[in-house]
């Protein structure tokens, strides 16, 4: 966000009534957070949730004809500003890389506790990837398996450093954390990342999961 005092305006896609309003009373006692907005339907989405101009949006993927996945897709490139996190049921690795795919930049599930979703919420608009912990050990798991594949992915290209700030970025860990974590400075970290953007011929870091599970 520009200005980071402001509250964070987040919007709610999700076809539950009773999860809706849960998810809305969670934003609502929220001091970082303010309700923007819900949508009961991918349609309803796609029609108006851009001209609410919400900050983050929690999107369900079970929505009926318009998918949370297919939401996602349209509305990253109708407001590309948006940051979108799945909020779901679904574990599996297809729907997770799908939806990272098409544009989303974070992953919990339901059952995620009223403070670690806010918690979430400030990471993505910090730059974060968040993910439920065991999304993320998914998605590393899957890393792995692919590393060792050695299919052609120009994964050999990359140093044993860039693998290992590479496996923490999938964790959803922002550029300090993994600086703290590694004890290099945060810049190193930065250039670290570049240069593995560079190697894979990725702009971002959606991108970058597209390239590794992708293929």
């Amino acid at each position: 966000m520009e200005n980071t005092t402001d509250k964070i305006r987040v919007s709610i896609v999700e076809d539950n009534h009773f999860m809706r309003n849960h998810l809305a009373e969670v934003i609502k006692q929220s001091d970082y957070c303010t309700l923007n907005g819900e949508f009961s339907s991918g349609e309803e989405a796609v029609e108006g949730l851009c001209h609410s101009a919400p900050h983050v949006v929690l999107m369900d993927i079970d929505l009926g004809e318009i998918s949370g996945i297919k939401a996602v897709q349209y509305l990253k490139q109708k407001c590309p500003k948006v940051q979108f996190m799945m909020c779901t049921v679904h574990e599996e690795d297809e729907k997770i890389f799908e939806a990272l795919a098409a544009g989303a930049s974070g992953y919990i599930l339901k059952d995620t506790k009223p403070q670690e979703l806010i918690t979430a919420i400030q990471e993505l608009v910090n730059g974060g990837a968040p993910m439920s912990s065991r999304i993320a050990r998914r998605v590393v798991t899957s890393f792995r398996q692919k590393e060792n594949e050695k299919s052609d992915n120009n994964l050999e290209c990359l140093s044993s450093r860039e693998y290992e700030i590479l496996e923490l970025l999938v964790q959803g860990q922002l550029y300090k954390e993994i600086a703290n974590q590694l004890n290099i400075a945060q810049e190193t970290v930065r250039k670290h990342v570049y240069n593995v953007y560079k190697k894979l011929h990725v702009n971002n870091r959606v991108e970058a999961y597209h390239k590794f599970y992708g293929n």
